[in-house]
Parts: structure tokens; C-alpha cells; sequence
């Protein structure tokens, strides 16, 4: 025999009986995370004008700004070049093992194409 829905009452005898699932479990839902570079600009703001501040609305623009700009760099920007930006950043050994993986990876990105 199925076991009956628990109805719970209010005490001051409301007049509709709200009934209780108890097999279901809530879940709570994991927020999507949003990246910006918000942190970035405004620590940045900071340290050329210390006592202004920023409306999130601005700090939205930014964000958009910075997101355009870097889309329009990506565009023109090689792998050659990246390449010798890992060089110069990056000390010795961890550098060339950096740069092999990148070839690597651009080698099997170009044979897919």
C-alpha cells in the first residue's frame, strides 16, 4: 500500500492544507561564476587616483572595454609572438618545456583545421 501525502496544518485552523512531499530533497543550485576584470581595474584605479571611486554601472563599461580590446589583440596576435612572450617571461627550464607544449598544441589545433 503507497504511504499516504503528511498534511500539516496551521494552528489557527487555515483554510487550506498544504501538503508535504518528504521524499524530495531541496538542492541548492551553484551560482555561474561571472569572470570580469573588475578587481583588476579598480586596484588600478586606485593606485593613479586614490580618492575617486567607480559606479558599477562605469565599472560595467570597463569590463567591456577590456573584453574588446583584448578580442581585437587576439586577432592580430601570432603564435610566434606568444611564443616569444612565454621566452622572455618565463626562467629557464619551465620556459622551454612552455614553449614546447605550446607548439604541440597549435600543431594538433592546425592539423584538426
Amino acid at each position: 500500500m503507497p504511504e499516504p501525502q503528511q498534511k500539516v496544518v496551521s494552528k489557527k485552523g487555515s483554510k487550506k492544507a498544504v501538503t508535504k512531499n518528504p521524499g524530495k530533497k531541496d538542492k541548492k543550485r551553484r551560482k555561474t561564476r561571472k569572470e570580469s576584470y573588475s578587481i583588476y581595474v579598480y586596484k588600478v584605479m586606485k593606485q593613479v587616483h586614490p580618492d575617486t571611486g567607480i559606479s558599477s554601472k562605469a565599472m560595467g563599461i570597463m569590463n567591456s572595454f577590456v573584453n574588446d580590446i583584448f578580442e581585437r589583440i587576439r586577432s592580430t596576435i601570432t603564435s610566434r609572438e606568444i611564443q616569444t612572450a612565454v621566452r622572455l617571461l618565463l626562467p629557464g627550464e619551465l620556459a622551454k618545456h612552455a614553449v614546447s607544449e605550446g607548439t604541440k598544441a597549435v600543431t594538433k589545433y592546425t592539423s584538426s583545421k
